[in-house]
């Protein structure tokens, strides 16, 4: 008989509480995850010539990104906080698709797993990337943003489809 899958973070009487890591085994731990911002050409225009008023787009997003995966557990409720030996944020401008796409890899020594610091990276480098192009483009959109690998810990390592880490 399997075991049926349960949330971690509810207890028997339906109470949110912060799960218990103290018996797990430190071990080495890594996630990545990936999202999208969508916009205009003459947005991605400006991306691409550093055109835009609030200055260098990308370095300031990459920082902020940074910034939102050191924050998570003052984000995220019942996330558990620990100092990450390593963040990763990387850009790929597609002008085809007027998109740009985010991936950030988080990597720890720890009992729990840092998918949502990669995640809340993710978001918060597309949240920045809005914010400091929307006086010329209100009509851009995050999107797709998504653990795409992660290894370490109890539960073993998830790989996305077609994603090695």
């Amino acid at each position: 008989m399997t075991k049926e899958p349960r949330l971690s973070h509810i207890d028997e009487d339906g109470k949110a509480v912060m799960v218990d890591v103290s018996a797990k085994e430190t071990s080495s731990r890594i996630a990545t995850a990936r999202g999208t911002v969508l916009m205009q050409p003459k947005t991605m225009a400006l991306v691409q010539e550093g055109g835009m008023k609030k200055g260098d787009v990308l370095s300031v997003a990459r920082l902020a990104g940074i910034m939102g995966a050191k924050k998570t557990p003052e984000l995220i409720p019942l996330c558990h906080p620990f100092a990450l030996q390593k963040i990763d944020i990387e850009f790929s401008l597609d002008p085809d698709r007027n998109a740009i796409d985010i991936e950030a890899t988080c990597k720890v020594s720890g009992q729990t797993g840092v998918e949502m610091e990669a995640l809340t990276a993710v978001s918060v480098a597309a949240l920045t990337i809005y914010d400091m192009c929307k006086a010329v483009d209100r009509t851009m959109q995050l999107t797709d943003i998504r653990l795409l690998a992660k290894s370490g810990g109890q539960s073993g390592d998830f790989r996305a489809d077609g994603h090695d880490q």
